[in-house]
């Protein structure tokens, strides 16, 4: 009998447009793995939001495997030597994954050398592919954009195997209720379900909302109170869906070329950090290095009231409490929110960075990262320091109040003529809470600390 191969799964997890499925199909019966490595990423281990979606998620494709007449084995380690140990125990000679850019899973690539036989699919196109005149990578998206063109569209979507041929004899597999991938003790996710279903068939649904949205995406994207949106992210993050599949869903017309570069965003991110692996630790421009962050019990406290939802700015605490309640937040919102930690707290982006990673569904190495180093001003491709969004206008101008009164009850009942700001106005509630900075002492501090590096 033919030796069996090795399906690494990793935020890869569908059987539609699966490349290294369909090929270890081709060479023999294939043995389905998901390896949980804690040690690998090291200070980037998965958050607690992205547990609770990985469990679930785990569940569904284990469910569809055993559909087509395999099933999905579990193992906890490090990545490349629980890998080498599976296949002395299958006799498996080749492992098949698809290519991954995040530091940690590039280092257990190069471990498992010819070993592993990885194939594309993560990303609308090879990565390596996009390059400048001059042969290296971009640095700039707009320039980015640009040189993806010639590549574009993407390849069709694979469609799923409706077999997957096993071993004759299957190795031990680890239980999913062993990794304890849920949260224990006090559980913030009780709201998560009724926003989610992870899984291939949760992305699939998400899905065929795509085309209907595209029409009014370029304005309704940026209103945090409709549902203009995919909402995919989380399906994209863990590969429930292939970024050529949406594209590809998305239709025609002329509002479609805002998607696709929404979509295209995330193959630059992760090229950025296939450049620079410690662009979630390190400021992209070296001068930052000598600013000036807030430190010390006020910070401290200035940051914890950020994290709760308690700034005064009912915009950012929307949001900030929409983080916490759906594991998610509208992007415009995070642009505010992310803005106002940094400028107006001057606290340092890596703060936000961390919590945005243990509470989003949708953590992604490479786009929380550059992201924030956007919104910062100290990535390589970035808003100047002394951009500052300002909470209020920007609240005025993209949320009728809906959003904030949804995500912030003590303001149910404020009008709409002092909803963004009921400080101002004079009608701030008693069980609401006063701002914690001024916007314009803000802005001046935030200034003052960019002019002194």
């Amino acid at each position: 009998m033919t030796d069996p191969v090795i399906l690494w799964f990793r935020q890869d997890l569908r059987l539609a447009d699966q490349p290294a499925l369909s090929a270890a199909i081709g060479q023999g019966p294939v043995v389905p793995v998901y390896v949980l490595d804690d040690d690998g990423p090291g200070d980037w281990r998965m958050g607690g939001a992205q547990r609770w979606w990985l469990h679930r998620s785990l569940a569904a494709l284990d469910r569809q495997l055993r559909d087509a007449g395999s099933r999905l084995i579990l193992r906890r380690g490090r990545a490349a030597e629980t890998l080498a140990v599976l296949m002395e125990e299958t006799g498996a000679t080749r492992i098949h994954g698809l290519r991954h850019y995040e530091p940690w899973w590039r280092a257990a690539e190069e471990a498992l050398g010819d070993r592993l036989c990885l194939h594309d699919g993560n990303h609308l196109v090879r990565i390596e592919d996009v390059r400048t005149g001059s042969g290296t990578p971009f640095r700039i998206y707009s320039a980015f954009w640009r040189g993806l063109q010639p590549l574009l569209p993407p390849d069709r979507p694979l469609p799923a195997p409706d077999d997957v041929p096993g071993p004759a004899r299957w190795p031990k597999s680890d239980t999913l209720a062993e990794w304890r991938l849920s949260p224990s003790g006090p559980d913030w996710s009780t709201g998560f379900d009724e926003d989610w279903t992870p899984g291939e068939e949760g992305a699939a649904a998400r899905l065929k909302r795509v085309a209907g949205l595209i029409g009014g995406y370029p304005v309704d994207r940026n209103l945090p109170a409709e549902d203009g949106t995919t909402r995919l992210s989380p399906h994209l993050h863990f590969g429930e869906v292939s970024p050529r599949a949406v594209w590809h869903a998305s239709g025609g017309g002329a509002e479609v070329d805002k998607f696709h570069k929404e979509l295209a965003w995330r193959d630059f991110t992760s090229g950025v950090v296939m450049q620079l692996p410690r662009y979630a630790d390190d400021n992209g421009r070296a001068k930052y290095d000598r600013l000036e962050w807030r430190t010390g019990k006020a910070a401290t406290a200035d940051l914890r009231a950020w994290q709760r939802g308690r700034t005064g700015y009912p915009i950012v605490d929307a949001g900030m409490r929409q983080l916490w309640t759906s594991g998610w937040m509208h992007n415009r919102v995070r642009m505010i929110a992310a803005s106002f930690l940094v400028k107006h707290l001057l606290i340092d982006w890596r703060e936000g960075e961390r919590w945005f990673w243990d509470c989003l569904v949708d953590a992604d190495y490479g786009n929380n990262s550059v992201n924030w180093q956007w919104i910062a001003g100290t990535g390589i491709d970035a808003n100047m320091w002394s951009r500052i969004m300002a909470p209020l206008t920007q609240s005025e101008k993209f949320d009728t109040g809906n959003y904030i009164r949804r995500w912030v009850p003590e303001l149910a009942d404020v009008a709409d003529a002092a909803i963004h700001d009921p400080e101002g106005a004079g009608v701030r509630p008693s069980d609401y809470p006063a701002k914690i900075i001024g916007h314009r002492e803000a802005r001046e501090r935030a200034l003052a600390a960019g002019r002194a590096i």
